[in-house]
């Protein structure tokens, strides 16, 4: 059987442009909101243009335990230079977690295709 799982590529954000790059911080308190951005290109741009762009980001988040993820934010990302109008590929949101888990970002390059990052979070009580 083939998996999606197997088509998503990964690798050091600073050396390649299309990997999430997520900002967060590594521990927070129980029920404390969390600040978070992912963003594409922080290092190295990623063009966006009708023919190369970043079409979305979604960010999930995997409790300790849990068999399953949440989705946390979703951004879809629509103007690549129609009548001169661009998107910025950047997602901000908060959210607050009962328990540690991980922090999952992903985005899909229309030539690429999929990329993902992650990030562990501690949560305490």
């Amino acid at each position: 059987m083939k998996s999606i799982g197997n088509l998503y590529q990964t690798g050091d954000w600073k050396g390649e442009k299309h990997v999430p790059v997520i900002h967060a911080r590594e521990t927070a308190n129980k029920d404390e909101l969390i600040d978070v951005k992912v963003l594409i290109g922080e290092e190295i741009p990623h063009p966006n243009t009708l023919e190369h762009h970043i079409q979305w980001i979604k960010v999930y988040f995997q409790p300790e335990g849990s068999k399953f993820p949440v989705e946390v934010a979703n951004a879809n990302f629509s103007a690549h230079g129609e009548l001169g109008v661009y998107t910025d590929y950047c997602v901000e949101f908060k959210f607050k977690a009962d328990k540690s888990g991980t922090l999952y970002a992903t985005s899909y390059c229309n030539i690429h295709g999929l990329w993902e990052n992650s990030q562990d979070i501690v949560v305490t009580e």
